[in-house]
């Protein structure tokens, strides 16, 4: 199995979720974020003691976006073909299979993987074996 190019620390800037405004309120409203539009809000305004609102200055580290904690990148995998894509890229990203994919051709995904030396994140998935039928 490869391992990663470059192991690097990933550190978010915001772990917690932004709440939209007054959803502790009222249960009609979701907790998902969206973004207040009134012309007398408060939080849109940017008062002092308000929740924040997301702004371009949480963004992560550039280098470490989209990072997964073993170090790769994900790359979504449907077929063969999409697997001698990460050829020259098997120490960056790792393959994924997508949920769609038949066992029959999980299975050839797999082995390619293994001859190309690609990292396969969910590898034993929907696969199964003789003793098991």
């Amino acid at each position: 199995m490869p391992s990663p190019l470059v192991r690097r620390d990933i550190i978010k800037k915001r772990t917690k979720k932004f709440v939209r405004h007054q959803s502790d309120r009222y249960k009609k409203l979701d907790p998902n974020w969206r973004k207040p539009k009134g012309i007398d809000n408060r939080v849109r305004r940017r008062f002092k003691g308000q929740i924040p609102m997301p702004k371009i200055g949480y963004g992560s580290c550039a280098k470490t976006r989209h990072l997964m904690p073993n170090g790769f990148k994900k790359f979504l995998v449907h077929n063969v073909r999409d697997l001698e894509l990460l050829l020259m890229h098997n120490r960056v990203f790792a393959a994924e299979i997508a949920h769609n994919v038949s066992q029959k051709k999980r299975i050839a995904i797999v082995e390619r993987a293994d001859q190309l030396d690609v990292k396969v994140t969910n590898r034993t998935a929907r696969l199964r074996t003789a003793e098991n039928e």
